[in-house]
């Protein structure tokens, strides 16, 4: 046995190992990442077709988010200030997440930091991760692209917006330089990465639920850039008159994909492993 496998063996004991705390006991670092673990292999093992459809789910069922910052930017337009109404969309912005995330539905950026750990476990390949992210993209937008197309069209007709409010949406997530929408994926990605681990360490519905609200909220305040929101987001001003192109889209939603995955995978799943490594290797 070579000496890295037995340095995976060790640490693979150790996550075996790991104390199951009760109910009046906080999870330990060592049980909150075997959990993810496992999780994250669960989903390897599911069927492409039940991946393709539990992230079109998801795509489908953020676009709820985008309904509610839409139908609420509407209504208080011209009673507020733009900038204070931009802010106060954090207060609906995450009940999409929660749905989608209590409801157990594959979101990209929920699952990007869950899905690289068992790559830094040895227990999959970079190549079926890379497989995995793809097909959870392409269902994530795929239903976002159908619920923008559907909302852009029912919510003038209930009265609940209209195309200019589509359109400055759209403009307004979207008027940065690359480099500033990059970074702040990054940040977003790391915030949602967070999310998944600490939603790990909850024990009840109701906590998930002010954790997923709690995060998200956070993510809407300041601003930064989630992509599978932001699909809907911007491919709905895409369907009104706007002065966004296709070439804006790609472009944007490109380095929001980038970014997110940077912000999961890096600064959550790669530190919070190699702290757990680490440890092991120096006690």
């Amino acid at each position: 046995m070579t000496k890295e496998e037995q340095e995976q063996e060790q640490i693979d004991n150790e996550l075996e190992n790991s104390q199951t705390s009760d109910d009046n006991t906080a999870k330990s670092h060592g049980e909150i990442l075997k959990q993810q673990i496992c999780e994250g292999q669960e989903v390897y093992k599911k069927s492409p077709l039940s991946i393709l459809v539990s992230s079109f789910t998801a795509g489908l069922e953020i676009g709820f988010s985008y309904l509610l910052l839409a139908s609420l930017f509407f209504f208080l337009h011209g009673k507020v200030a733009e900038d204070t109404v931009f802010k106060m969309l954090s207060f609906v912005y995450p009940v999409g997440f929660i749905m989608v995330i209590v409801g157990q539905s594959l979101l990209f950026t929920e699952q990007t930091s869950l899905l690289t750990l068992p790559v830094l476990n040895k227990k999959q390949t970079i190549s079926n991760l890379l497989k995995l992210w793809g097909l959870v993209i392409f269902g994530n937008l795929l239903g976002g692209w159908a619920m923008a197309a559907l909302l852009v069209w029912i919510g003038p007709e209930l009265h609940l917006f209209d195309a200019e409010t589509i359109s400055k949406i759209a403009v307004h997530v979207t008027d940065y330089s690359m480099w500033v929408i990059l970074a702040s994926a990054v940040l977003a990605g790391w915030l949602m990465g967070l999310l998944s681990w600490v939603i790990s360490s909850s024990k009840d519905t109701i906590s998930r639920i002010f954790i997923i609200y709690m995060i998200t909220a956070v993510l809407s305040f300041a601003g930064l850039h989630h992509s599978i929101v932001g699909n809907v987001e911007v491919f709905a001003g895409l369907l009104v008159p706007s002065s966004l192109s296709i070439g804006d889209y790609a472009a944007f939603q490109a380095v929001a994909l980038l970014g997110n995955a940077i912000g999961g995978a890096v600064f959550v799943a790669l530190l919070k492993y190699r702290a757990f490594v680490t440890n092991i290797k120096y006690n």
